[in-house]
């Protein structure tokens, strides 16, 4: 991180100011990190920006956050470790996770650790804070571009291989088609929309 003058500053590891809008994000990458932390320190965070697992965790465990942005795929492991380390430290934390390999399984699997809410990278500060801050009561708006069935298809077929353990024979067996064709569908990238 550089402060103001443009030097190199160590990151700050413990939170300073209001506890009530404590934020931790753990992403690996740096500059998606920085920008986000940044933005909701504007919004009136007290934010600490960390990039590892085993940092996050020592934070949740020294200092547990009122609010948590983690990304579920990390450098030295999984997002979900936080999650679970979070809610061990706060149960009352609102967590949202992150990813750029968006998929109905993990979704899933994230919010059953315990997080409130699950983003697709990249997303924006405020989808970021309505995400945080979003009281649970009310259905959010609708999506401006929701998922073309293509995707949807794509998703479910990806959900059913996490659940086989990505065992191809199984998941082809499961879903009722030929081994060939599942093979084909997953060597192809997820459909736009």
């Amino acid at each position: 991180m550089t402060n103001a003058t443009g030097d190199v500053t160590e990151p700050k590891l413990s939170f300073t100011g209001d506890a009530a809008r404590s934020l931790l994000i753990v992403d690996d990458d740096a500059p998606f990190r920085i920008r986000l932390a940044r933005a909701l320190e504007k919004r009136g965070f007290d934010v600490v920006a960390v990039d590892n697992v085993a940092t996050a965790i020592d934070v949740a465990q020294e200092s547990a956050p009122a609010f948590a942005v983690v990304d579920l795929r990390l450098g030295d492991g999984n997002g979900l470790e936080v999650v679970k380390a979070l809610r061990d430290a706060r149960p009352d934390a609102r967590i949202v996770m992150l990813t750029g390999y968006g998929n109905i399984a993990t979704a899933v699997a994230a919010v059953k650790q315990g997080a409130v809410d699950y983003l697709s990278k990249p997303a924006d500060a405020d989808a970021v804070e309505a995400a945080l801050l979003a009281d649970g009561r009310t259905l959010p708006p609708p999506p401006e571009n929701p998922m073309s069935a293509d995707r949807v298809r794509w998703e479910h077929i990806q959900r059913v291989f996490e659940q086989c353990d990505r065992n191809v024979s199984e998941t082809a067996r499961r879903l009722k088609m030929h081994r060939r064709t599942l093979q084909r569908i997953l060597n192809k990238h997820a459909p736009r929309g």
